[in-house]
């Protein structure tokens, strides 16, 4: 079972690191923008995906000038918004996707995007993670092992290097 799901994920992480190589790059420089004009990124992410501000705020290496977003934060014009959630009909990412666009603020969303319209609509970038169901058959011809935390957490890394590179450019 370990074998057959290293190779599914391996293939998951293959297919967003391929497919998704130019949504990173626009999320990155929105998020850029954020920085190099004295703004701050903001991080909010639903459910398991908590787990990428957690990274981004607390982790080994953190991001310069990132905070968790939370309902009483004071957005700027130059200030931006990482929304991350396992889909991307999630209602509370739409809710606050919805708020910052009444705002005026930028954002970007990493999500998995499904069948129904949702936040890969209204942002401004945005990072499929392709991945809608389990990557491994179980006995009962379902699906199991979901590893959107894992795989939320892949495209972080590749948006913080793309954001770092851009900051560090600038500089």
């Amino acid at each position: 079972m370990s074998k057959m799901f290293m190779t599914q994920l391996s293939g998951l992480i293959k297919r967003i690191s391929e497919k998704e190589e130019f949504s990173i790059e626009d999320a990155g420089r929105l998020l850029a923008q954020g920085l190099i004009s004295e703004g701050t990124i903001y991080m909010k992410g639903f459910g398991e995906m908590a787990v990428i501000e957690t990274e981004a705020t607390e982790g080994a290496e953190t991001l310069q000038n990132v905070h968790r977003w939370t309902p009483s934060a004071r957005l700027t014009e130059a200030d931006r918004v990482l929304i991350a959630s396992r889909f991307s009909d999630d209602p509370g990412a739409l809710t606050l996707a919805k708020k910052l666009i009444d705002t005026g603020i930028p954002f970007a969303a990493i999500s998995s995007k499904r069948e129904e319209t949702g936040i890969e609509e209204l942002a401004d970038a945005f990072i499929d993670l392709r991945l809608t169901q389990g990557i491994l058959p179980d006995d009962e011809g379902g699906r199991t092992g979901f590893p959107s935390s894992i795989a939320g957490l892949y495209a972080y890394f590749l948006l913080k290097m793309t954001i770092e590179e851009i900051v560090n450019e600038y500089d």
